[in-house]
């Protein structure tokens, strides 16, 4: 049985718009860690809920190294967004 597309709007019951927070949430921790495992990535990630708590993962280290890795290539890469007519976003990474 195929799933029904889900409308991207706000969730309006409170109780139901945090069940699905915590699910999604824990849904996008674990696409995370399985894309390091898998490709061999450093992934550094934040999620704030709309009551303000903090949700971090890092990969591999400590949070507090990769943003200061971050900060340190931040400079280094221009990152360009383009969107070609009838195409998906597409990301580009220029190294100066």
């Amino acid at each position: 049985m195929a799933r029904g597309k889900i409308q991207m709007k706000r969730i309006e019951n409170p109780v139901h718009r945090q069940v699905t927070f915590c699910k999604r949430r824990a849904g996008l921790l674990k696409k995370a860690k399985e894309l390091s495992v898998l490709c061999d990535a450093e992934i550094g990630l934040f999620i704030f809920s709309a009551h303000g708590k903090l949700y971090e993962l890092a990969t591999k280290g400590s949070m507090q190294s990769l943003i200061e890795r971050y900060i340190k290539c931040s400079g280094k890469f221009q990152v360009m967004i383009k969107r070609p007519k009838r195409s998906k976003l597409t990301w580009y990474v220029k190294n100066d």
